[in-house]
This record gives structure tokens, sequence and C-alpha cells, in this order.
């Protein structure tokens, strides 16, 4: 963009409203593109509620973990483009492996998956003999591989309580979730020391100071979060339980501790209401994000589209060991 010999080295405002223009024709593009490679490729997009708002605009199906874990199962599609994190790729092509299925940015990690490398984990379930072991979906497929349950947020307490109540059980990876389910269980299951940065970066002082200047704002939370966050949460839930929660809900206005990538779709639902981002300790953000889930983007996505690469691929023996966690997930919840 050209600067002009403004005050400041300020651009033009004409110069500013082209480039906007010229930025808003180049997504409508790529989206129209996007759209006819996706039919012609034979290809459908699945993208979690923590996805930069055009992709989940232009998505077939949003959800969280369980949900596109479901869906993935009943698609007919030849290729599945996961716009998510890897660990989701890998378990979207566990579930369909006889499917093309692609992660537009495959270094798009996850810092809670990576807490729990998996011979350091299954070094732990050996010191541990006789424990059942409960993996959050938010694990390598060789982590899972490991397990004989796989859980997600939102249906880890059902699956906990289907156990006997003194169940010996390894829970992992991350801490504070399981935490909290040992908390509205009354279990004492055994915890790996792992966690999600997002979650654990949220201020509660920031909270507070929130809720002081919305007294009528309820404060919506994530289990990944920290147990003295959970404490001062109206509502703890997993990503499709916080947005119904929203939408069902009479008040108007809340505190969402959560990655702020679901505020889309809240905002969409509840057009009415006032959704506040939770802020990090961060001094420098208003919002909490999840950097390796915005790696994926319109133009990666088009790419990967054009090109069906990056492909997730999972080792055959690995995959055969990994599903029967998951579908035992997927048969209790």
């Amino acid at each position: 963009m050209n600067v002009e010999n403004r005050p400041g080295g300020a651009p033009a405002p004409e110069a500013c409203r082209e480039e906007i223009k010229a930025t808003q024709s180049s997504a409508a593009d790529m989206a129209r593109d996007i759209l006819r490679l996706k039919k012609e490729k034979d290809a459908v997009i699945l993208a979690h509620y923590y996805q930069r708002p055009e992709i989940q605009d232009l998505a077939d199906y949003i959800g969280d973990s369980l949900a596109l874990a479901r869906i993935a199962t009943t698609l007919p599609n030849k290729v599945i483009v996961l716009c998510g994190v890897h660990f989701m790729g890998e378990t979207a092509k566990i579930l369909c492996p006889d499917k093309t299925v692609i992660v537009p940015d495959t270094s798009a990690g996850c810092s809670l998956a990576d807490s729990c490398p998996a011979p350091e984990f299954e070094a732990f379930i050996k010191e541990h003999p006789g424990y059942t072991v409960i993996s959050y979906v938010n694990t390598s497929a060789a982590v899972k591989a490991l397990t004989d349950v796989v859980v997600t947020s939102g249906n880890a307490r059902k699956i906990v309580e289907s156990f006997p109540a003194d169940e010996k059980i390894i829970f992992g990876p991350d801490r504070n979730l399981g935490n909290y389910i040992n908390s509205v269980t009354g279990r004492s299951m055994l915890l790996w020391d792992g966690a999600c940065h997002v979650h654990e970066q949220f201020s509660l002082e920031k909270i507070v100071a929130l809720k002081k200047e919305h007294p009528e704002a309820l404060v919506l939370a994530h289990p990944e979060c920290p147990k003295h966050l959970l404490m001062v949460a109206d509502k703890v839930g997993s990503t499709a339980v916080l947005l119904d929660y929203a939408v069902n809900s009479p008040a108007r206005e809340f505190i969402v501790a959560t990655e702020s990538g679901i505020l889309h779709k809240m905002r969409q639902a509840c057009p009415d209401k006032t959704f506040i981002p939770a802020p990090p300790n961060d001094s420098t953000c208003a919002c909490n994000e999840c950097s390796f889930m915005k790696l994926n983007t319109l133009s990666k996505l088009l790419e990967s589209l054009r090109t069906l690469s990056p492909q997730v691929e999972v080792d055959a023996a690995i995959i055969d060991r990994a599903r029967r966690p998951i579908e035992r997930m997927l048969s209790l919840s």
C-alpha cells in the first residue's frame, strides 16, 4: 500500500479503503474457489469452534471434538478437510482410514497433546498396573492406542461414572479437567500432569474486574481452566455445552473463559446478547487465542483442496489399537 507524505506517515484514507476492498475481494474469490473445489474433489469441510470466523462460515459442519468425531463416521465424501489441530485430523483418519484426511496446516499442533508424549505415558501406565486408562481426546494417536477409553470434555463425567466407584483410573493428560471430574464425581483418579496453554493463561483478577464492570454478566468456563477459575464460573462445560447454555439462558451478557473462536458462533446464534472474551494474564491482550488453531487460513484451505495435501497419515497398527477406545467413547456417549 502506498503511503503519502501525511503526518506520521499514515496512509491516505482512500488508500486504506482500496486495500480493504482488495482484501475483501480476495477473500470472496478464495471462498468461491474453495466451494467449487470442494464439489470437484468430493470433499467435506469440518471446522472446530476455535477456527477463524471465515473458515467457520465456509464449513459444512462446525463442532467440538466429540461432534466432529461423530460426524466423520457418517460422511459419504472421499475427502475430509479437518480445520482444527493435528490430533483432530488423526482422530478422523483413525475412524475413516479409507478416506483422504487433510489438515490445511499440519504444524497446527496442541500444547495439551504435546504435554503427553506416548513413550512417557506408556512408562507411567506400566508403573501403575491394574489401572483403567482414560485419555482425553486432545492426545496423539499413539497415546490413544495406549488407552482403554477416550473422552472429551463433554462426555468425560458420564464415561468416568460408567465405571464402578472403586475403579482405579489413570486420567490424562489434562490435570485441570481431571481435577474437575474428580470434584464432581467424588473419584480419586490418578492424573497425568498436562495442561492447555490457552486455558491456563486466563487471569482471575481480570475476570473479577470484568464482573465489576458487568455485574449482570454470567461467567462461562471450559473445564480445562484451573480450579480457581472454575470456582467463579456460573457454568462449566465443553464449547458445545457453553454455546447451548448461552442460547437458552435469559442472561444478556456473558464473560467467556475459553478460546475466543467460540464467540463467533455465540454472536451468530445470539445477536442480541453480549459476549466478552475473558482476558489472559498478558496485559497486552484483550482475548485469549490458540495460535495453533489460527494457523489454518483461507489461503491454506484453498491450497489444500487444490493439491489434496497435506494428508494426515497414521500407522495401520496404531489405527487398529486407537480405534477401539474411540469407538468405545462413541458408544458410551
